[in-house]
């Protein structure tokens, strides 16, 4: 066996510190890109110690880029960007030229190329997504209203970036840079003497030819194969079906199209998002993107140079002005030009106040072809790590200048009282009606009491409350997702809409009036937190909750569920109880007298 082996050296070193650097930065409450560029970092050329192969990272890199993009149109949702298209497409667009605009001038001040101007502002133009979700699951923010605009935004962002990916190498020599090896070589080109005007007509062509195909044979082939492969039986062959359709998609348009692997992959997501498959395909292929996402980061931390903190500072803090302050101002007066509430217009602002992978894949491509100097890469990788660094103080400001502006607000009318009828039972409180988005201030408090708190309406929760009201037991609803939310507000059922783990959201069920807590969602962590606070609010209250496992079981039992229902322990008493009724003798067979199973 060889010894010599840069491949698990750079893989080893790169994973295992990204590790040990993203625990970190998790611990100090920052997002886990940060430990992963520093990890990059310390392996680096800049920096003492171990050097990894920076051309084996650079390779690692585009698989990365493959399976992030193959991840972004994998959760792309048309129906979530056309829910919110009249703010978030001409805001996007508008926003994007404003910090394409404001990067220019910099580039402009630096001395450099016009073309580099463009792409040095467009990579500061893009938020990362990654860090954007994070942010606003943290703060229970991506079902409301604001959520769902800043989410459709960050997709506009995104189509956006795969555009230019596609446009740059085509205009790489207009815009004063080297021209696109591929398409220098590529056949036709040659056979017709095609000069930049043809080659960016052909790469229309390319790229129309490929989004035709994908949209006409790929429709059909990849959610066949997808049905195909899970009918197996085979959990490893379907797992292998998602990533070999992912990166063979990818890599079959870069060598028959000559569009990019980024363009390549996002389309395969984006047809494999479409099939009923596709939250198991995501699933599945998780762990994979996760690990060379993960090597993608480090690889961009492995170009950085940290002494240009000492020797860029001013461009530095300069690019972290446009990233920080001048996109955000940007945000926030589009926003309140469309009349939005100042909440939403903050939020939007603080989600855009950093710059992530596609800044990162922009800004290596315009090296690659010649447009940017390996100085402004430096400068778009300062400006990342130091905009993600401070996004979380970023919200947390926004969080309290948003609580002040509440309290200058004048304040509601109370309520009216929730009429109670001859039975004693009080009705549901009225729910705007189905489709109507609801407001982003936190609901209030419920006018139930002695009622049944029931959290998730999925696929258990939704068969407990149809036994509640058929049973004409009070009870009320705590649900984060929008389609069970709009099918509970058509039922007329009263429903409070976020996370049951966010304190807020509990308060606002009457913890302390309840009869009894129900805990139908899967993820057993979250149940537990959920039936920690509500023991707090009322330690006598009964709570039912469900599990998957025997640890499952025990850790919710620990927390203080009273009872704790196992699927697999019911499915199988189920079995044993209609075996054991079937061979019975014929007199005491419970179906011979009348009894159900």
């Amino acid at each position: 066996m060889p010894h010599d082996t840069p491949l698990i050296a750079t893989i080893v070193a790169g994973l295992g510190l990204a590790f040990v650097f993203g625990a970190i930065a998790n611990r100090l409450r920052l997002p886990t890109l940060v430990g992963y560029l520093f990890a990059g970092i310390l392996v680096g050329p800049y920096t003492p110690g171990f050097v990894a192969d920076q051309k084996l990272g650079t390779e690692l890199a585009e698989m990365g880029v493959i399976l992030l993009m193959f991840g972004v149109g994998l959760h792309f949702s048309l129906k979530d960007l056309m829910s919110v298209r009249a703010i978030a497409i001409p805001g996007a667009v508008v926003q994007i030229a404003v910090a394409t605009v404001m990067g220019w001038t910099l580039a402009m001040a630096l001395g450099w190329s016009h073309g580099a101007g463009l792409v040095f502002g467009l990579a500061l133009s893009v938020a990362s997504t990654v860090v954007l979700l994070r942010a606003l699951q943290e703060r229970r923010l991506v079902e409301t209203e604001r959520g769902r605009i800043a989410v459709g935004w960050l997709i506009v962002e995104d189509i956006a970036m795969v555009l230019a990916l596609v446009l740059l190498p085509a205009l790489s020599s207009l815009l004063g840079g080297q021209a696109q090896a591929t398409a220098a070589s590529d056949p036709i080109v040659q056979w017709l003497n095609l000069g930049v005007g043809g080659i960016l007509a052909l790469t229309f062509i390319k790229v129309a030819g490929f989004v035709a195909l994908m949209l006409v044979v790929g429709r059909q082939v990849i959610p066949w194969v997808l049905h195909y492969v899970a009918h197996t039986g085979s959990r490893e062959l379907f797992r292998l079906a998602v990533l070999a359709i992912a990166l063979g998609v990818a890599f079959g348009a870069a060598k028959l199209f000559g569009v990019s692997f980024a363009l390549g992959a996002f389309f395969a997501g984006m047809i494999m998002s479409e099939s009923e498959l596709s939250h198991r395909a995501a699933e599945e292929s998780l762990p994979l993107r996760d690990a060379f996402s993960v090597l993608f980061f480090v690889s961009v931390g492995m170009l950085f140079n940290p002494m240009s903190l000492v020797t860029e500072a001013w461009p530095i803090l300069a690019t972290l002005f446009i990233i920080v302050v001048g996109k955000s101002i940007a945000a926030f007066l589009i926003v309140v030009a469309f009349r939005y509430p100042a909440a939403t217009a903050l939020t939007i602002s603080a989600s855009l106040a950093q710059i992530g992978e596609f800044s990162f894949i922009l800004a290596e491509l315009g090296v690659h072809l010649k447009l940017l100097p390996e100085r402004a890469r430096d400068l778009i990788l300062a400006g990342a790590l130091l905009s993600i660094m401070l996004n979380p103080a970023v919200f947390a400001g926004v969080d309290r200048l948003r609580r002040f502006l509440d309290t200058r607000a004048p304040r509601p009318e109370p309520a009216a009282p929730v009429p109670v009828p001859a039975d004693g039972a009080p009705e549901p409180a009225p729910q705007p009606p189905t489709g109507q988005p609801t407001s982003d201030e936190p609901p209030a408090v419920t006018a139930l009491s002695d009622h049944t708190i029931l959290v998730g309406f999925g696929r258990v929760g939704s068969l407990v409350g149809e036994a509640l009201k058929a049973r004409g037991l009070p009870f009320l609803v705590v649900e984060d997702a929008d389609r069970p939310q709009a099918r509970l507000r058509g039922e007329r059922i009263e429903t409070i809409a976020g996370n049951a783990a966010n304190a807020d959201i509990l308060r606002c069920a009457n913890v302390a009036g309840a009869r009894r807590l129900i805990v139908a969602i899967p993820n057993a962590f979250e149940a537990g937190h959920i039936i920690e606070m509500a023991k707090t609010a009322k330690p006598d209250l009964p709570i039912i909750a469900r599990a998957h496992s025997d640890a499952e079981v025990d850790h919710l039992t620990a927390l203080g569920a009273g009872t704790v229902i196992m699927g697999e322990r019911e499915i199988a008493r189920g079995i044993i109880d209609t075996v054991a009724a079937a061979t019975a003798p014929p007199a005491t067979n419970p179906i011979q007298n009348g009894a159900a199973i």
